[in-house]
């Protein structure tokens, strides 16, 4: 599973759009509209290296309202939220 994090700023009257846009696209798990240097932080989880090429070069990049985006990948996650929700199957 690749996960990847990306970083993302829209025209100021897209946000909400463009975040409703990216939520759609399959291998998206969440968006957020965050403050600071971006709009919004998308968070990727796909199979393979190129379904994550594919889900940011050929899905986001037609989406309108999108100024610039900055994609990272994750290499490692050091989470209590999935050691918890690991823990708590059944309760």
């Amino acid at each position: 599973m690749v996960t990847s994090i990306i970083l993302i700023n829209t025209e100021r009257t897209a946000v909400n759009q463009v975040a409703e846009e990216i939520a759609e696209i399959e291998g998206i798990s969440e968006v957020y509209s965050v403050s600071g240097n971006y709009d919004l932080i998308a968070i990727a989880r796909v199979k393979t290296n190129d379904d994550l090429a594919d889900l940011v070069t050929t899905k986001m990049c037609c989406i309108e309202g999108i100024v610039h985006s900055e994609t990272t990948l994750a290499f490692k996650a050091y989470s209590r939220h999935d050691l918890e929700s690991m823990f708590s199957v059944g309760l």
